[in-house]
């Protein structure tokens, strides 16, 4: 105990002075947490001062060490990267002046420049070792470089984040089914979930019925539950599985999930529940993003996206002028990873594209110390995207059982006037069939209720008379030998 009480002196003494942290302490730290679950069944009642816990801080402690990783943050930017020097130089800032009340004097970094010349941003004392992409579904792949120390940072917070917020045991088995392209995330869940003691099952983005087939299969293991218990999942990957198991039948007693953690998309309301519905298990989104790991988001039971400060500074700006955004408004997250988590590629005020509301009166949830958001509610592509959200558009959609699972829609944006929802429905459906109205009325009561303001909104049963969409992760399917099984018709149709 007294190695494990040094650590996490040594680590705390590293985050406050801002010197390099020494990833071997926190990967005792997270091996210690798990050697307590071995002796003892649950973590001690000190986890909460583990790393990546956010407890609740003085607000003079919390500004000093603010001021400290902003500033160590920037000086380390400033000069080492080739971007943020020429930033700098050019600007006269000082890094060691600045304050979080004069940070707005570094200028927003977008998302474009990172896209253009990854190299720009890579520092120069680091290591580079793992080259990671985002998905490039919101357009051209991010590249962000990563050192073997940095790797293996996220490595142990990570575990303690399984243990901690997930509740993983070693009984339990993890399926990923994210894409096998996702480096940084898929490297993370497999070391974590294993030095655990848990299993870990790659799934991949396969055909759902083979992915459901997977999930309900028997392990037959000793020491372990008798099926998969959690599932890693994007938001559109989880609907297409959701597609699947209503048109075929299946039951939530065909698995054993106990827990669904999504990501990556926004995740609706209603895919929550018909998910929930489907699998027996309680579903969950979380945020995070590859270029501002460790720094990320929490849901709480109140319904707000409480954002971490320990490993980053939170910033939410209106995406136009990228001034602050005030109570109750829609904004864009601006952020930046401090280090010492961060020192291969540094992103300084990184424009993230993800837009979020803030709430108009402070939260009194019970993590009300953190600084809260609404959840995700989609990417900035200009101003329709503000007042008619990709969330305001899947909770819409995804109520209704006659739109096909991802839904797909195209907003078709008018001179002078509101835009056109274009909506793909089933197949087999006229254009004047009662069945077709109903819909249309429901979906046109429905977007007046929410307040969308919306020109009108197109059902389309054929996807080629549909406008262009934007892609989704599910369609990232990866191919497989094994072939899906047979399956019945689906559910109510002709036999």
């Amino acid at each position: 105990m007294f190695g494990t009480a040094f650590r996490q002196l040594r680590y705390s003494t590293a985050i406050l002075r801002n010197r390099r942290i020494r990833p071997a302490d926190l990967e005792r730290i997270a091996r210690d947490l798990i050697e307590t679950l071995a002796e003892f069944g649950e973590p001690g009642e000190d986890s909460v001062l583990l790393p990546g816990q956010s407890g609740a801080v003085d607000p003079a402690v919390r500004r000093t060490v603010t001021t400290r990783s902003l500033r160590a943050t920037a000086r380390a930017a400033a000069r080492s990267t080739p971007y943020y020097r020429q930033v700098f130089e050019s600007l006269a800032l000082a890094p060691d002046t600045l304050t979080p009340e004069t940070w707005r004097q570094v200028p927003v970094t977008p998302k474009s420049a990172l896209r253009g010349l990854p190299a720009a941003f890579v520092s120069a004392a680091s290591a580079p070792s793992l080259m990671a992409l985002t998905t490039g579904t919101s357009g051209t792949p991010t590249t962000v470089w990563y050192s073997r120390a940095e790797v293996e940072i996220m490595v142990a917070l990570s575990t303690v984040s399984a243990v901690l917020g997930m509740g993983l045991r070693p009984r339990h088995a993890v399926a990923y089914a994210g894409c096998s392209r996702a480096t940084l995330p898929l490297l993370n869940v497999v070391e974590s979930v294993t030095r655990i003691g848990a299993a870990f099952v790659q799934l991949g983005t396969v055909e759902p019925a083979v992915a459901l087939d997977r999930l309900a299969t028997p392990l037959g293991l000793r020491g372990k539950a008798p099926q998969i218990t959690h599932l890693t999942v994007s938001a559109s990957y989880l609907s297409a599985l959701v597609e699947e198991a209503e048109q075929y039948g299946w039951q939530a007693g065909d698995f054993g999930l106990e827990s669904v953690g999504v990501g990556g998309e926004v995740l609706s309301e209603p895919l929550r529940r018909r998910a929930e519905e489907v699998f027996g298990a309680r579903v969950t989104s979380s945020y995070m993003m590859t270029e501002t790991v460790p720094s990320g988001g929490t849901p709480c039971d109140a319904g707000h996206l409480h954002h971490t400060t320990e490993f980053g500074h939170l910033e939410v700006l209106d995406p136009e002028t990228y001034e602050p955004t005030p109570p109750g408004e829609v904004g864009v997250i601006v952020q930046t990873p401090y280090v010492p988590y961060r020192e291969c590629t540094l992103l300084l005020r990184y424009d993230t594209g993800d837009l979020v509301r803030l709430p108009e009166t402070p939260p009194e949830c019970a993590l009300a110390h953190m600084p809260a958001t609404s959840p995700i509610l989609g990417r900035w592509s200009g101003p329709v995207s503000r007042t008619v959200t990709t969330r305001s558009l899947l909770d819409l959609l995804e109520a209704e059982r006659e739109v096909p699972l991802p839904a797909r829609y195209a907003l078709e944006e008018r001179p002078g006037g509101p835009p056109l929802l274009h909506v793909l429905t089933r197949r087999g459906s006229a254009a004047g069939s009662p069945g077709k109205a109903g819909l249309l009325g429901r979906l046109e009561d429905r977007a007046t209720a929410a307040g969308l303001a919306l020109g009108a909104v197109v059902l389309h049963d054929d996807p080629a008379g549909l406008p262009p969409v934007n892609p989704v992760r599910a369609d990232l399917r990866e191919h497989t030998f094994e072939p899906a099984r047979p399956a019945a018709a689906p559910l109510g149709s002709p036999a």
